[in-house]
């Protein structure tokens, strides 16, 4: 299980043409069999769990590049086209209250499909902790608001899930997939790409981060009234003004960056969520953040307590890296990953090329392939 890269968007408002919508459906459907037939649905989850591919498949559809609500459509025109069909995968979630009915959809479908209770329960937790990681372990200053899901008979699932940062215009988009991860909290990134690389972001899924992580985990097992004591000492030894210095990153950052509500210190915790946790005794960091209310301000807050305290190492690098931006641009570090690029576009081509679709359509989504490769080579 690997979650495989994060893509961010800029976004774009708008609805998405009636004529369009038929179309994608139409075309979306015939990719989906031709990839099950010919390569398994495995192989299917793991295409829509690549960034760049999912991209691609978006700009085949005949959606723009560059726009967030690509995401949306989508995982949308996949739910259409997979559940109405029986293939044996499903797809559930979806965007604002579609993504809260995640776990009751994953229970209705998930029995559709011949899912063990237990197995339905397992992916419902799954669901919930990568919402959790992304939204509270990696503090980037992008809120989750959508959450879909794909999931196999077999079990195979990948998760593609996005989050918005309203003050930026931007949103960022996480994919998941389970058949690639050893660790579920400890850098479930490969081939992350991202329009804009943040200059600091708290990354409690870093592997500087694991001493914190543990840390975490045992100041909550000790109880609230020492971490209320601990808090009262940090804050008495890391004001704003001095947090750089204390939190050890490079001089060249101001203290402006803390006036970054996801970087600053936590104003308020979550008590109960505090000794909830301390009833459940978590054992591990998954435990820890699949608790009732445990969300950003006071994981924050355990990861500041680890490092000024305690001397724990934690991350605040932005854990994108590679670029969708074209060419590059200013504040972009990352560039395009061509060959990943070459991959998407070559595999698609032959899917598309396979397609039973009459041959206008076909030509329609071959060039839109064409225009993307040469656009990415510009």
């Amino acid at each position: 299980m690997k979650r495989v890269g994060i893509a961010d968007l800029p976004l774009h408002r708008g609805g998405v043409p009636r004529w369009l919508i038929d179309r994608m459906i139409k075309l979306g459907s015939e990719i989906v069999h031709i990839i099950d037939e010919e390569y398994g649905q495995k192989e299917l989850l793991a295409r829509l769990a690549n960034p760049f591919w999912f991209q691609a498949l978006g700009c085949v559809l005949g959606f723009d590049w560059h726009s967030s609500g690509l995401t949306t459509v989508v995982t949308a025109i996949l739910k259409t086209v997979i559940n109405r069909e029986e293939l044996g995968i499903i797809v559930v979630g979806g965007k604002g209250k579609k993504a809260l009915n995640t776990p009751e959809e994953i229970s209705t479908y998930g029995e559709c499909i011949g899912l063990s209770s237990s197995k339905i329960e397992l992916l419902k937790r799954i669901s919930r902790l990568t919402a959790k990681v992304d939204n509270c372990a990696i503090q980037d200053g992008y809120h989750i608001y959508h959450h879909s899901m794909l999931i196999t008979k077999e079990g195979y699932w990948t998760i593609v899930q996005q989050g918005m940062n309203l003050e930026k215009r931007y949103a960022r988009r996480y994919h998941w997939f389970s058949e690639a991860i050893e660790d579920l909290v400890e850098e479930p990134h490969t081939g992350i790409i991202s329009e804009r690389v943040e200059p600091l972001v708290l990354d409690m899924t870093s592997k500087l981060s694991r001493n914190a992580r543990k840390t975490s985990v045992d100041l909550v097992n000790d109880g609230v009234r020492r971490i209320k004591r601990l808090l009262r000492k940090l804050r008495s030894i890391a004001h704003q003004e001095g947090i750089v210095k204390w939190l050890g990153l490079n001089e060249s950052y101001t203290s402006s960056y803390f006036k970054i509500p996801y970087l600053s210190m936590p104003r308020s915790i979550n008590w109960k969520a505090v000794e909830q946790a301390y009833e459940l005794s978590p054992k591990n960091y998954e435990e820890l953040l699949l608790v009732r209310g445990m969300g950003p301000s006071t994981i924050r807050a355990l990861a500041l307590i680890s490092k000024l305290i305690y001397g724990d190492e934690i991350s605040w690098k932005d854990p994108a890296k590679y670029s969708f931006a074209f060419g590059g641009k200013d504040g972009v570090p990352y560039p395009v990953d061509t060959r990943c690029m070459d991959d998407a576009i070559r595999f698609l081509r032959d899917v598309v090329i396979a397609l039973r679709t009459d041959e206008k359509n076909k030509r329609q989504a071959l060039n839109r392939l064409r225009i993307l490769q040469l656009k990415l080579r510009n």
